[in-house]
């Protein structure tokens, strides 16, 4: 047993200095994490501001104008245009001038006043529908604020239904804290995945492979050692940044620190096993690169991380159970915004330790089939 240890020791110490020996592996540690992290927590946002639009004002009331006024005074949205005909809504929308178009009809404050319903057409860019839909809902909010104020003035018609919203874990609704929560788990994937998946490739390439196998180095030895510093990296890299989303993006953290740490041990295990098997598949370098990039990808756009999987077809909903993303994706937002401990995240390990115990034994038979 202590030769055992001493053996894989010597195979992590190997692998440490591999790394750190490497240009190209050193910057994979450190600048891509750092500016996913940046780029995520900054540019990936729900959020939609400064959404330019246009205005066909037919009536040019005191009361199209204090619409209008709330519209132009919210910082979503920005006033492009102002136009005299229908004719030219086309022009805007089709040459993408504005996103939407707010039409207010000649009838407007007389409607208003004698108790007749109005409308107020919006025409909408439904080239970019969650934009679109998102955008029509701050509009919805403002004509629901300008009727309760018209209600309040004693306005006729100007009564409805008022509502009243509330939502749980994000009062304030802010989309960075829905996607900054869950960056640990993604960033962690990526180190973990390069550093795993370069590994075995490395010996390949470098010729190193067989005097590897000529050691006296049992397989499963082997793969702990290749193991042991991706974990570690990815491990060290998810802590950083689930700090950095309290500290730096006021991300709050309502569950346990064991919570935490057991979640991204459970999934980080996981992603070893796809690593080592890409690099065990992997002849050289760019090959292992390749690979783990085509498993990358579509990992994380099926993982619910930026668009909800319920917005999925039902097919590709049950393909998202196979991928361990997903459950970590679930288990940190839990334990940020939940304030979830080690039981409540539970639904989420078991999926992971089950796929773990599939990926680690592939990789593991893999690497001892084209050892041979």
């Amino acid at each position: 047993m202590l030769a055992t240890l001493r053996r894989i020791s010597a195979l992590i110490r190997k692998e440490f200095a591999s790394i750190f020996k490497d240009p190209r592996s050193r910057m994979v540690l450190i600048g891509p994490p750092l500016i996913q992290f940046f780029i995520f927590g900054y540019a990936a946002t729900f959020d939609v501001k400064n959404v330019r639009y246009a205005v066909l004002d037919e009536d040019r009331s005191s009361e199209s104008r204090d619409l209008l006024a709330r519209l132009h005074g919210s910082e979503n949205f920005e006033c492009v245009q102002t136009l005299s005909s229908d004719e030219e809504i086309a022009t805007v929308i089709d040459r993408q001038l504005a996103k939407l178009v707010v039409h207010i009809g000649p009838a407007f404050s007389r409607d208003i006043h004698i108790g007749v319903p109005t409308t107020v057409q919006v025409i909408l860019d439904g080239r970019n529908s969650n934009a679109a839909l998102i955008a029509l809902g701050y509009i919805g909010t403002i004509l629901e604020q300008f009727n309760r104020d018209l209600a309040a003035g004693g306005s006729a018609g100007a009564g409805g239904v008022l509502l009243e919203e509330r939502a749980w874990y994000n009062a304030n609704l802010q989309s960075r804290w829905f996607i900054v929560s869950g960056l640990g788990g993604v960033i962690s994937m990526v180190i973990v995945m390069i550093v795993t998946g370069l590994s075995i490739a490395r010996e390949r390439e470098f010729g190193t492979f067989d005097q590897l196998l000529v050691a006296p180095f049992r397989p499963g030895e082997i793969l702990v050692g290749k193991s042991v510093p991706g974990m570690l990296f990815g491990f060290l890299d998810a802590l950083l940044f689930s700090v950095g989303a309290v500290w730096w993006f006021e991300v709050p953290f309502r569950g346990t620190i064991t919570a935490l740490m057991l979640a991204l041990a459970c999934f980080i295990l996981t992603i070893v096993g796809v690593g080592l098997l890409v690099s065990s598949l992997s002849m050289t370098m760019q090959q292992a690169l390749l690979g783990s990039f085509v498993f990358m990808m579509p990992a994380v756009i099926l993982s619910g991380f930026t668009t909800p999987i319920e917005n999925m077809p039902h097919w590709l909903q049950i393909g998202t159970y196979l991928n361990p993303v997903r459950y970590i994706i679930r288990a940190l937002r839990e334990i940020f915004l939940e304030g979830a401990g080690v039981p409540m995240i539970w639904p989420q390990l078991w999926p992971l330790l089950l796929i773990a115990c599939v990926t680690l034994p592939a990789a593991a038979w893999m690497f001892r089939h084209r050892s041979q």
